[in-house]
């Protein structure tokens, strides 16, 4: 029987080309988004698997996700928690964000990957599976993107370790924490691909396709759990 993947946010940038990889890879993938439903479907059929349509933010929603992941198809190897949101505002300008808005970072980025990683144990133990979390190198060097997202992957960082020291053997647990990624939300952040051409030694941001090999190493790798790998093109050695 195929394996069965969940891949959160994923009509576009690192979650549509995870999502490609991991159906490249043999495994039938349940494509997510918030909005975007005839993308999603469009993806859905593509690869062969399914759309579902879900607001992270809204606790009710995140957890009735993957329940019917499973009852479309019946069993669930793989949770790519990648769906997230970001907000460009300077580490500086402490008053760029409301109460509210940390709220929904953090509902989104931390409080969602929770939901959905506890609610896809049970599944995961049945095929002896994994969870890879999707977080930043901003949740791991303290610059480059505002405090309260920074704060929220950061924390998501420390819960893939505690998750996989809980689940363990099990359940394996890892993240990918990725830089600059070239998608369209990043084409005009100008400054930061300056950055990661004069400053990391691969000269370039990462894109999409890198992210999404890293995730499938980390789903194929039968030993690793508990890291928190960083993509950045080695811009962490300036």
């Amino acid at each position: 029987m195929r394996k069965v993947a969940l891949v959160t946010g994923s009509v576009s940038g690192i979650g549509a080309a995870t999502a490609r990889r991991l159906a490249a890879d043999g495994m039938v993938v349940a494509v997510h988004s918030r909005s975007s439903a005839e993308a999603g479907t469009a993806l859905a059929a593509e690869l062969g698997g399914s759309y579902h349509r879900a607001d992270l933010a809204d606790d009710a929603a995140a957890e009735a996700l993957v329940p019917a992941v499973l009852e479309r198809h019946g069993r669930l190897d793989v949770l790519v928690n990648n769906a997230g949101i970001s907000w460009p505002v300077p580490h500086a300008d402490l008053a760029g964000l409301s109460a509210a808005d940390w709220r929904r970072l953090l509902d989104v980025n931390l409080i969602a990957p929770w939901l959905l990683a506890t609610g896809a144990v049970p599944a995961l133990r049945e095929s002896a599976g994994c969870i890879v979390n999707v977080t930043s190198h901003a949740g791991v060097r303290p610059k480059g993107s505002s405090v309260a997202y920074a704060a929220s992957k950061a924390a998501l960082n420390h819960v893939t370790r505690l998750l996989a020291a809980a689940l363990g053997p099990e359940v394996r647990v890892n993240a990918v924490a990725p830089g600059l990624v070239d998608t369209p939300m990043t084409a005009d952040w100008a400054d930061a691909h300056d950055l990661w051409r004069t400053a990391s030694p691969m000269r370039r941001a990462a894109r999409p396709s890198d992210v999404a090999d890293l995730v499938a190493f980390l789903v194929g790798h039968e030993y690793l759990t508990g890291e928190v790998v960083v993509l950045d093109g080695g811009l962490n050695l300036r």
